[in-house]
């Protein structure tokens, strides 16, 4: 199973799809499309994530939307940007693919195919 944290407005989020979805036809395996401002992660999922990206809370925001700044996110600790990304969940960087126990932000999209080929 393929899950990718998907916005279907974004270029890249359609982008990264759609090789995660060649992919998993050639492996034969399912896609879990999470369209993520609809069904927002919470708290306890974020920080699983966090883990499965083995990146720090910071990389996983969009510090460039004007929720962060009104949410003066600038100097907020870890937890409280686990709270604001799963309150406001477009402060999630996108597209996040997950595979097995690893995840990867497919910005670019390729990123994608070195997770699932690699």
């Amino acid at each position: 199973m393929i899950t990718i944290y998907h916005n279907p407005r974004c270029s890249k989020s359609r982008e990264a799809l759609s090789i995660v979805e060649a992919i998993a036809t050639r492996k034969g395996l399912a896609v879990d499309v999470v369209e993520y401002l609809k069904t927002p992660p919470d708290v306890e999922q974020l920080e699983a994530l966090r883990h499965m990206l083995r990146c720090k809370v910071a990389d996983m925001v969009r510090s460039n939307e004007e929720e962060f700044a009104t949410l003066e996110l600038a100097q907020a600790d870890d937890a409280a940007l686990l709270r604001a990304v799963a309150a406001h969940p477009k402060l999630l960087q996108r597209p996040i693919v997950v595979f097995g126990e690893r995840a990867v932000i497919a910005r670019p999209p390729e990123l994608a195919s070195g997770l699932l080929d690699g």
